[in-house]
């Protein structure tokens, strides 16, 4: 072997013997995982999707049993908070004479035949529609923004996104579990989740563009 690879292997396995222990990984991720996933649902744009998936696949190798737990416990509460925040600043737009930056932000946010389908599906199906919205790549914001626009309740849409943020902290989790058995290397499981989750952003996107495109 050359002195270089040698030194490679030698470098990487020193890092490896020196890794912060569960514990600390433990005290600063969580923290960092909820503090994200909750500027993720006020300001969309950082991939929560993906952040649990990369919080569950690192979980998954880890030798505490309670760790999936705590990630699912987490990110679901981030979530909700989130939401539930963002959906009482734009109640407070609605209410303003001039509205506010966070309703024009809902606003620019949802184009106006995403905001008519979620009209449509809100008069169909009531709050239960929030729970497709979270699953549904895009799909929370115009979902909110008909909430809003019907007047709906603060508790009213409380009692929607419940299950809308377990399910999505669910479908998600289980993407990183997946990818965490997949791979012997969290690294690995964590590269494949990240995949997964962007394909899955990214596909109604270019559905819908396909479509555009054809006469």
């Amino acid at each position: 072997m050359n002195p270089a690879g040698r030194a490679g292997r030698e470098l990487l396995a020193a890092a490896v013997t020196h890794a912060p222990p569960e514990s600390t990984q433990q005290a600063v991720g969580y923290p960092s995982l909820f503090l994200l996933i909750v500027i993720g649902a006020l300001v969309p744009v950082v991939p929560t999707g993906a952040l649990v998936s990369s919080a569950a696949v690192v979980a998954f190798h880890q030798t505490s049993p309670l760790s999936l737990l705590l990630v699912f416990v987490v990110s679901s509460l981030a979530a909700f908070l989130g939401d539930v925040t963002l959906y009482w600043l734009g109640q407070r737009g609605m209410r303003s004479r001039n509205g506010s930056r966070w309703l024009a932000a809902i606003r620019d946010r949802a184009p106006e035949e995403r905001l008519a389908q979620a009209q449509a599906k809100l008069a169909a199906h009531g709050v239960t529609v929030l729970v497709l919205s979270r699953l549904v790549p895009a799909g929370r914001i115009p979902v909110m923004l008909a909430c809003l626009m019907a007047r709906m309740p603060l508790r009213r849409f409380v009692r929607g996104n419940v299950p809308a943020c377990l399910a999505w902290t669910l479908t998600y989790q289980l993407i990183g579990i997946l990818g965490g058995s997949l791979f012997p290397e969290p690294w690995e499981g964590v590269v494949a989740a990240v995949g997964l989750t962007v394909v899955i952003s990214a596909a109604p996107a270019v559905w819908r563009r396909l479509r555009g495109s054809r006469p």
